[in-house]
């Protein structure tokens, strides 16, 4: 699918084609280097056998992406309008299932990617990059580090 995706952005620019794709991988606890390896193993060689010739960067998210939202505990808990529950914020890459947490605190609310995007875009990117180490990792990769947390 992640071959589809980047040879669709690639092929369908009308301008210019993109110089970086940034493959952000939910690693669900698993050792990452484990988890990204078949991508960095077959991905390159499979692009640049079709002509692309963009530079591919890797980062992850230790458990869940939701566990970054956990990470700005104050925005949001305005956007949700409620106590976030018993889960320690100061750690939001340590959150257990906080996916299914989010969909708990969304009550009635449907989780969809809209209301994922929602949330995102009432975020402070800054707070969460000073609080989840994987945040700062997928930041790093974007801005062409290797995307490992530090």
């Amino acid at each position: 699918m992640v071959e589809k995706l980047i040879k669709a952005a690639w092929y369908g620019s009308l301008f210019q084609s993109p110089d970086k794709f940034v493959l952000v991988v939910d690693v669900d606890r698993e050792n990452p280097v484990d988890v990204v390896a078949p991508f960095r193993e077959r991905l390159i060689e499979r692009l640049r056998g079709s002509g692309i010739g963009a530079c591919v960067q890797y980062a992850y998210a230790r458990q869940h992406l939701e566990a970054w939202y956990f990470a700005d505990a104050g925005s949001l808990r305005t956007y949700l309008g409620r106590a976030l529950g018993n889960v320690d914020t100061s750690k939001p890459d340590e959150i257990d299932k906080p996916k299914e947490h989010l969909r708990n605190l969304l009550a009635d609310r449907v989780y969809t990617a809209r209301v994922s995007e929602e949330i995102a875009r009432a975020l402070d990117p800054k707070t969460i990059y000073e609080r989840s180490p994987s945040f700062k990792g997928f930041l790093d990769a974007v801005m062409n580090g290797d995307g490992s947390p530090t």
